[in-house]
């Protein structure tokens, strides 16, 4: 009797996970079976995307560009903080993140497999003067998840990454 009740509770569960169209992360399959990571050791974005490129990548990550099919650039990641909104006092009211990240992949000869692009990452939060540590707390939590969504991008992306036309 227990058995069929797992047997029963197991099933109810997975067609319900089935339905709301949750599945477990692939691995990403790229066009190229290696790759050089050419990334400022100093970017914060560099150890998150190297781990994420070497744990759900078929392609095989290389200590150096020679042994590489292709190379993926990191040529720049600048993060801003803009005023969004002011209240009728005058004083902030939200403010504006936004993480831009601009790579390229090319292979040894200099083609581009994939051309320069960006990864734009916004995120808003309310600000208030009274709630500083909370609020600086919370910035600091915005700009870790717009890392995270601009790594998890890039490594989207390099799917698209295509051998060119000879």
């Amino acid at each position: 009797m227990g058995r069929v009740c797992g047997r029963i509770a197991a099933l109810t569960l997975s067609i319900g996970i089935a339905a709301c169209g949750f599945h477990l992360r692939g691995e990403a399959n790229y066009a190229f079976a290696t790759f050089f990571l050419n990334s400022a050791p100093a970017l914060p974005i560099t150890p998150e995307l190297k781990r994420s490129l070497e744990g759900i990548s078929s392609a095989k990550l290389v200590a150096a560009a020679t042994g590489a099919d292709v190379i993926l650039e990191v040529n720049s990641v600048e993060d801003t903080k803009q005023i969004l909104s002011l209240s009728g006092g005058g004083k902030v009211a939200e403010y504006l993140l936004s993480k831009r990240v601009l790579f390229r992949v090319h292979d040894n000869d200099g083609k581009d497999w994939l051309p320069t692009s960006e990864v734009l990452v916004r995120r808003s939060y309310t600000y208030s003067d009274t709630e500083t540590l909370a609020k600086e707390a919370q910035e600091q939590r915005l700009w870790r998840e717009m890392q995270t969504d601009s790594v998890q991008q890039i490594v989207r992306r390099l799917q698209a990454a295509k051998k060119p036309a000879a």
